[in-house]
């Protein structure tokens, strides 16, 4: 198994700082405010070698309630599964009685532990660390995370006290089917994703904007791979203000890009608002599959639940391709159907199709209803080619192409999402026209500079006739 390094320490110390450079990415979200992650994070790192997996946790203070007490919990079950904890401290602020807490909680999970100073520029590294000792947790490491200072000698040294490794691991190369839950805020995302994955995963709480960051899960169900992508709530542009806000909207937006099927949850007992149709608008966007669930869905009446299908049947025409299921996450009714749906879009996104089958769909579709007339001249569309997956792209060759009006090109969407049996995915229609050979060769001009070349009767004197207008043996053209 490999080796599990966890970051743990009081909020705002520069646990995700140390965790984006020791995984050489920008995955965890940084910001100068206090509780930003509040989920476990997880990542793979190398030093010397010596590969690792890196846990990311939120803040533990000591005094946690509510959303607070949710977020320590998920820091300690990181402490549990981890091989080494390295304790953040800040040194600036000095030791405090939470890092005292922290410290006797390692003590008795009898942890290897190393304490990590970190924020040591700027001040004198011999006062700075002396309270640190008062711990007894061993060494102590000074550290400028942020411009990664003592971090690589820190971690050469970390690195030799893991347990060694009783095979050589593979990097994981196939992460399986990856899977974004999407949705407004406090509509059950994360409740969800815990329901999904059978355990407490991620923070849950009855409080808008719990999650703000995207926490990417790896797991398996019945012996296949997928990657779970917990996302942020996304709220209209005018409501959003604060700038954590901003960039947790851009990480749930990178994660729809990077994800092969969306799940968008609605609140069932809200219906269908503008904003549910704004994020399907940014999967189909990107191309992905989609689909919907309707959470919150047994608490309802019968009434409502009739409005709320109807409202469905009206407002989503333009996604009659996505699966709706209705479901109640906190239950777990009707989740597991969802994985159905899920293979199903990527199955769809992900077919291959030949050039000789697509090119007889397009006849057949030509010949049964024809393109319009353009300028007096028929669009002609000749063949149709595979041109990307995920989503589906389908490139059609003819003439005029690019007069192909809306209608007809949703008409082949149509036909071809019917013939391929795809759902759960856009199909994307591109059209090409055919190059004219002789387009740009220059046409021939006389001496006159006229256009055209006169053919027929030379140019001049009338054959055959004088300037009098006789005929060759002198008499008049006229009858008397």
């Amino acid at each position: 198994m490999i080796p599990v390094i966890a970051l743990v320490g009081r909020p705002n110390v520069g646990k995700s700082t140390l965790f984006n450079r020791l995984t050489h990415s920008r995955d965890a979200l940084v910001a100068n405010h206090a509780g930003l992650t509040r989920d476990r994070k997880y990542g793979e790192a190398e030093v010397d070698g010596r590969r690792f997996m890196v846990i990311d946790t939120g803040g533990i203070s000591g005094e946690e309630e509510g959303i607070d007490s949710a977020m320590a919990g998920q820091s300690l079950l990181a402490i549990q599964e981890a091989d080494v904890v390295l304790f953040i401290l800040d040194a600036r602020a000095g030791l405090t009685a939470a890092d005292e807490m922290i410290a006797r909680h390692l003590r008795v999970e009898n942890k290897k532990t190393y304490l990590v100073a970190n924020k040591i520029d700027g001040v004198d590294p011999d006062l700075a660390l002396a309270p640190f000792y008062e711990l007894g947790l061993g060494e102590i490491f000074p550290t400028t995370a942020t411009h990664g200072r003592g971090v690589k000698s820190m971690m050469s040294e970390v690195v030799e006290q893991l347990p060694p490794p009783e095979e050589e691991v593979p990097p994981p190369t196939i992460e399986g089917i990856k899977i974004a839950v999407v949705g407004r805020p406090n509509v059950g995302k994360s409740t969800l994703v815990n329901r999904m994955l059978g355990e407490d995963r991620v923070v849950v709480y009855d409080q808008p904007g719990t999650t703000r960051d995207s926490v990417y899960i790896h797991y398996e169900r019945l012996e296949k791979p997928y990657t779970l992508i917990d996302t942020a709530g996304v709220r209209r542009r005018k409501n959003v203000s604060e700038s954590v806000e901003k960039f947790s909207i851009v990480k749930t937006l990178q994660a729809i890009d990077d994800a092969h099927v969306a799940i968008l949850v609605m609140d069932a007992s809200e219906g269908v608002v503008d904003q549910d149709l704004h994020l399907m608008g940014s999967v189909l966007d990107a191309g992905r599959g989609l689909v919907v669930a309707l959470n919150k869905w047994d608490g309802l009446e019968d009434g409502h639940k009739q409005y709320v299908r109807r409202e469905l049947e009206r407002r989503l025409r333009f996604v009659d391709f996505a699966k709706i299921h209705f479901i109640s996450a906190l239950h777990g009714t009707g989740v597991g159907h969802l994985y159905e749906s899920v293979e199903g879009a990527y199955r769809s996104a992900t077919d291959k199709f030949s050039t000789n089958f697509l090119t007889r769909i397009l006849q057949d579709a030509v010949r049964e209803h024809q393109p319009p007339m353009i300028n007096g001249r028929r669009i002609k569309l000749r063949y149709a080619h595979p041109g990307g997956h995920n989503p589906p792209i389908i490139v059609i060759h003819g003439n005029q192409t690019a007069a192909v009006p809306n209608h007809y090109a949703r008409y082949l969407e149509k036909t071809f999402r019917q013939v391929l049996d795809l759902e759960g995915t856009p199909v994307r229609i591109e059209f090409k026209s055919s190059e004219n050979p002789f387009a740009d060769r220059k046409k021939p001009k006389n001496q006159g500079g006229r256009g055209k070349k006169a053919y027929g009767k030379p140019q001049g004197k009338p054959q055959g006739k004088d300037q009098g207008g006789r005929g060759k043996n002198g008499k008049s053209g006229r009858r008397s």
